[in-house]
């Protein structure tokens, strides 16, 4: 069983992650160590410029207390800041490099040999693209402004559709299947059809904030070059596990940016396939840390309100219903942690034995939560 803690600043409560229940009797030395490390460290904020500090300060402390051979780390106030706030290129800059600074620091203060992956660059967000009024049914989701899915489309909606200017393609189920070698039981989960939207334009959803910048297809994205024998995003996982048999490791995930973005050398590998190419979210985590495409579980397009069931599984888990299995995390037999201000992916999709992430919906700021999957490893922590 994995255990969550919640951390609302002077309030915790230890629940089952997999079934939201609360847990009474919980405390034990692993899980007082985790609820200290969240008591000392209150999220700033998804904005906040102490954000990506928070993240390097909140490893630090797992490290000095469960002494980890691999961490998983995502810094993303650059992205929530770009995509949101009004910013100068000389701020974005600044907000760059104050990034590969955190990185740097968490680096020189831990001793762990850092992989530097960016998620993609960034563009302005033009034109919102409204499929309102379809005969069939658009699903789009906040975590994509690239893919909306399509379902029982009428000709009349085709014809609407076909050659709209927003649109770069309209790909079919059977093709995206095709795209990355599945077969006819691997498309349940995609949708009939999927939109795909042009560099600066995106799918009108629930959200109430107003996009300012949005992630631009990035068919490449950088790996720093002190990871040899990568070419693609599903080379990482592998690469990171042959150098953790000699070092300790880490993989600094910085969301926002991309191959124009790197100030550190680099390769750039690709991520995607053809015409699909990932943007920050679930998907593009899974194939980082399981070493294989997970489209067909996780897309753009998905009806996600199906799974929401009165008790849905992971009720504190986003749209995942189960954890992902195959993931770097769970491939390493040594200690592992992963720390970031992205909510969800860094308990659902690193598989390392401690987790703790920014609780925050929307830029609102609810506090932390910590996930505990393995609490074998704990002996002699303090």
């Amino acid at each position: 069983m994995s255990l969550a803690i919640l951390d609302a600043r002077q309030w915790q409560q230890v629940v089952d992650l997999g079934t939201g229940y609360k847990i009474e009797a919980a405390d034990s030395p692993l899980v007082g160590m985790v609820k200290g490390v969240l008591a000392r460290h209150p999220f700033p904020g998804d904005r906040d410029p102490r954000g990506n500090n928070w993240v390097t300060d909140t490893a630090l402390d797992l490290i000095d207390r469960y002494d980890p051979g691999f961490a998983f780390l995502t810094y993303a106030r650059q992205y929530y800041s770009s995509r949101y706030s009004p910013l100068t290129a000389a701020e974005r800059a600044e907000m760059r490099d104050a990034a590969f600074a955190e990185v740097e620091r968490f680096s020189r203060e831990s001793g762990f040999t850092t992989v530097l992956v960016g998620t993609g660059d960034m563009t302005q967000a033009v034109t919102p693209i409204d499929l309102t009024g379809l005969d069939g049914l658009a699903v789009a989701s906040n975590w994509s402004a690239r893919y909306a899915g399509l379902y029982g489309l009428s000709a009349r909606d085709m014809d609407r559709l076909t050659g709209h200017p927003g649109l770069e393609r309209v790909a079919t189920r059977e093709e995206i299947v095709d795209l990355f070698g599945g077969g006819p039981e691997d498309g349940s989960r995609l949708p009939e059809q999927m939109a795909v939207a042009r560099l600066g334009h995106y799918f009108n959803t629930t959200s109430l904030r107003r996009l300012v910048m949005l992630p631009a297809p990035s068919y490449f994205v950088p790996v720093s070059a002190n990871l040899d024998g990568v070419a693609s995003v599903t080379d990482v996982k592998s690469a990171v596990l042959a150098r953790l048999g000699r070092e300790k490791v880490a993989i600094a995930f910085l969301e926002g940016l991309g191959c124009n973005d790197f100030t550190v050398p680099f390769t750039a590998c690709r991520n995607g396939r053809e015409w699909y190419c990932y943007e920050p979210g679930d998907s593009q985590y899974l194939a980082l840390t399981t070493g294989e495409h997970r489209v067909f579980e996780h897309n753009g397009g998905y009806r996600y309100y199906l799974d929401d069931i009165e008790r849905k599984p992971f009720p504190f888990s986003g749209y995942f219903t189960s954890l992902p299995s195959g993931t770097i995390g769970q491939a390493y037999p040594g200690r592992s942690i992963a720390v970031g201000n992205r909510s969800m992916f860094m308990h659902m999709t690193t598989g390392c034995d401690i987790a703790c992430e920014c609780f925050a919906r929307n830029l609102y700021n609810q506090g932390l939560m910590a996930v505990i999957h393995r609490q074998d490893k704990a002996a002699g922590v303090c």
